[in-house]
């Protein structure tokens, strides 16, 4: 029964991430009742903020409670009845997740894939949107299963032309690469903290547009017709979740507070710090800062002569794929990684399992030092188990990017 004590990791893997020093400091503040005008006020403020950080002007900007998969699963259980068609671009892991949690929704799903390492060309979603009728579509924006980062401009006007709602998993992506949530037609997004907004785990910014607050707020009106007439069979149009139902969270959140949940004070205090940090640095600055670390990242990458996996054209700033080299063992190099430098980097799963390293630069890590110290400490490690490469040229090359050479 001894105090909390956890070495001094530097997480540079694909997430979760070292916490900016702001939000942990944020999160030890003292509590105060959930109706207290002061929560309230701070509730209301944690939306404004978040319609920034999501570029927007929608109302319904809010928290859930929970990890970033509680926001996936909030949006797609409150807008999928039974039966209903929804169409999944699958590029990775996280594709077959938004697909698993449609499917316990009891909607008709349609999938459609790419291998592993690329993305979908907007042509092949609309011709998948003309076969298959959707009323959803659902994909993510970046997958770092892959590393890979999904255009989404086009796919706005793609799904209006065709009368389909359009949902996004933004949660690896948001903050380290574009996302313009009004200006693409995006109908809803969710994210989690614990990538480039460099908070932790535990809570899923959401936002939705009247498009999607319609939808949902439909089914709400159907359940409490069903309430009324004391009907307590099943029905195919019920939201079958409470925690996740979002017509009552919005009530929540609104002026009238009814009473759903008591939020999550601690996160949402850290929440809001999140996405003040990453507004006081200004979303371009911060969206530069991602691009030059992950550059810096690939090129020291390159330099040790190790492979970047996937199309890079699409890849992520915040996050790079490494092919692990043949004769090395990849779960030996990370375990001397964290063993003896204190760096935790990725290993990866499905197809690309014990294939490739997963190397994130995010959040508070997106910085020169946690780059350099990086690519020192896993060269050593690497030439430490036999695998030759010039030494010191990953450091230096890295160093070029932040110096402006390359």
């Amino acid at each position: 029964m001894q105090p909390l004590s956890l070495p001094p990791r530097l997480l540079m893997g694909p997430g979760p991430i070292n916490c900016y020093p702001r939000v942990l400091s944020a999160m030890s503040t003292q509590l105060v009742g959930q109706y207290d005008p002061t929560m309230t006020s701070y509730m209301n403020e944690v939306m404004a903020l978040y319609r920034r950080v999501f570029n927007t002007q929608n109302q319904q900007t809010f928290l859930i409670d929970g990890t970033s998969r509680a926001g996936i699963e909030a949006a797609l259980v409150s807008c999928l009845e039974p039966g209903d068609k929804v169409l999944i671009p699958i590029f990775g892991r996280f594709g077959h997740l938004l697909a698993e949690i449609a499917e316990r929704a009891d909607a008709e799903v349609h999938t459609i894939e790419v291998p592993w390492g690329e993305v979908f060309d907007p042509q092949q979603i609309e011709d998948a949107i003309k076969k298959v009728q959707p009323k959803l579509l659902a994909i993510v924006q970046g997958d770092t299963s892959t590393t890979m980062f999904q255009p989404l401009e086009e796919l706005g006007d793609i799904c209006r032309a065709h009368d389909v709602l359009f949902y996004t998993d933004a949660t690896a992506s948001i903050g380290g690469n574009p996302l313009e949530v009004d200006a693409w037609k995006i109908d809803a997004v969710s994210v989690g903290l614990q990538k480039c907004l460099g908070g932790p785990s535990g809570s899923a910014p959401i936002t939705l547009n009247d498009r999607f607050v319609s939808c949902v707020r439909k089914r709400a009106h159907v359940e409490a017709g069903i309430r009324d007439a004391h009907h307590h069979g099943s029905s195919g149009m019920r939201i079958r979740s409470n925690y996740f139902d979002l017509p009552m969270i919005m009530d929540y959140w609104g002026d009238e507070r009814l009473n759903h949940h008591t939020e999550a004070a601690t996160m949402l205090f850290g929440s809001r710090e999140c996405a003040i940090q990453l507004l006081n640095e200004g979303q371009d600055a911060v969206l530069k800062r991602h691009q030059l670390a992950g550059n810096a990242m690939l090129q020291g990458v390159l330099a040790m002569g190790l492979m970047p996996f996937g199309n890079l054209k699409h890849k992520m700033n915040n996050v790079v794929g490494v092919h692990i080299p043949v004769n090395v063992d990849g779960e030996k190099i990370r375990h001397d990684l964290l063993a003896i430098f204190n760096i935790e980097i990725g290993t990866s799963f499905g197809p690309l399992k014990g294939k490739v390293w997963r190397i994130g630069t995010m959040g508070y890590n997106a910085r020169q030092d946690a780059v350099l110290h990086t690519l020192q400490s896993l060269e050593t490690v690497l030439r430490r188990a036999g695998f030759g490469l010039p030494a010191g040229a990953a450091v230096d090359a890295a160093m070029a990017v932040y110096s402006g050479e390359v």
